[in-house]
């Protein structure tokens, strides 16, 4: 079983997500939309489905930074654990930092931004790539002595802090907004107000960003997102929508000296022959963010999916060290598959998105023919199928041969 405190809490997750919607209802304050919120879920899915695969690489290295150079040899302890988790902070903070003031590093990042919403299912949107960018930050941790194990737990405890202060439903919280990270502070970082932007780099405490000249206070309502839309509902390409724009223009740059300031220069650096640094700029009141109307059948269909896929998704985080490499191999496809469907629905695309769905259902009872024994399950599988097929047509039927909005 996974004991990654990250998955351990995704229960948590999902009730304090129950929790403010149900507040919402009672509020005048909408901040959920269901296109979003499913996309930012599935964001977060995709990155601890290929996370397990990426730890392997990231761990393996610090593990070997540790055993061959570590300078001091750090038990565990109370001590040690504070100490730890100040140091990975500051580590944290000085990661996300560069990962803004990079372009490379931004394409890693840049995911965590593209809602432009604000609520604790934001705080799910993660990149697949970041850890490319981010774990040699953390390196030093090992060359000090702190050992691999002492380094997930507290690095998942910081994720864990993170996931509360993605909420515009609590205000300040007086003098610990002096010294940790809070909503109000955080939802400064989100902003795309040319104010608000590269500021509030906190994980845990915010006086990293007051040490450092970084620090802003929250004053007009922050306009979420970022100033360049992402206008997709499509969780592969939000992954890989700033590698897409670098590769169409750093190529363009006439030295190779001017292509490596592209690459590693702020974000939206370009020499002044190809237009110069493109200012962040204020999309204004008359800003539409990005939508699509789904039907109401359609609607229920992704919202039953969506709910139904999560135990799939649950299944391989929690057990994937138990799982065999074919079931590991099936499972990550089948969820990568599920999540770009979904999209699809929500993008409105047309009616070839049904045969692909078709397969898709077909492939649970494959799999539970497969790899599983037991009829009941297999049975279950099979009405699974059957339902959702009926549910399917109803939806094409609904829309008049073009699955959503006509």
């Amino acid at each position: 079983m996974n004991l990654n405190p990250v998955i351990l809490a995704i229960p948590i997750y999902f009730v304090l997500m129950a929790i403010e919607l149900v507040y919402e209802r009672f509020s005048s304050k909408k901040t959920y939309r269901l296109n979003d919120s499913v996309t930012n879920i599935n964001l977060g899915a995709l990155d601890q489905v290929t996370g397990v695969f990426g730890k392997l690489i990231t761990i393996g290295i610090y593990t070997v930074v540790f055993e061959l150079f570590a300078v001091f040899t750090i038990p565990n302890g109370w001590l040690s654990f504070v100490i730890l988790f100040l140091a990975y902070d500051f580590c944290y903070y000085w990661s996300h930092r560069f990962a803004h003031q990079i372009s490379l590093f931004w394409g890693g990042h840049v995911v965590h931004h593209q809602s432009e919403e604000f609520n604790l299912s934001v705080a799910l949107r993660q990149s697949a790539t970041s850890f490319i960018w981010s774990f040699p930050f953390y390196l030093p941790l090992a060359l000090l002595g702190f050992s691999p194990v002492q380094l997930v737990f507290v690095g998942g405890l910081n994720l864990l802090y993170q996931f509360w202060i993605h909420t515009e439903h609590i205000d300040r919280l007086g003098p610990l907004e002096r010294i940790m990270n809070t909503p109000s502070h955080h939802r400064v970082h989100h902003g795309r107000n040319p104010k608000y932007i590269d500021k509030n780099y906190a994980g845990v405490f915010i006086i990293w960003d007051r040490m450092f000249g970084t620090f802003v206070s929250e004053e007009e309502r922050p306009d979420y997102g970022i100033t360049k839309p992402l206008n997709s509902w499509n969780p592969l390409y939000a992954n890989v929508s700033h590698y897409l724009d670098l590769a169409r223009s750093v190529p363009k740059a006439r030295s190779f000296s001017d292509k490596m300031r592209m690459l590693f220069y702020k974000p939206g650096w370009q020499p002044d022959y190809l237009d110069g640094y493109a200012t962040p700029f204020e999309l204004g009141n008359g800003h539409q963010k990005y939508d699509e109307n789904v039907r109401s059948k359609a609607h229920w269909y992704l919202l039953v999916q969506f709910l139904l896929s999560l135990g799939p998704i649950a299944y391989f985080l929690f057990q994937f060290s138990d799982l065999q490499p074919p079931m590991k191999a099936f499972l990550a496809v089948w969820i990568v598959a599920t999540m770009v469907l979904f999209s699809f629905f929500f993008e409105s695309k047309r009616n070839w998105v049904v045969v692909f769905e078709t397969f898709r259902l077909g492939a649970v009872p494959l799999a539970i023919f497969l790899f599983f024994s037991g009829p009941y399950l297999l049975t279950s599988s099979v009405i699974y199928v059957v339902l959702s097929l009926i549910g399917l047509f109803y939806v094409w039927r609904e829309s008049n041969s073009t699955l959503l909005q006509a």
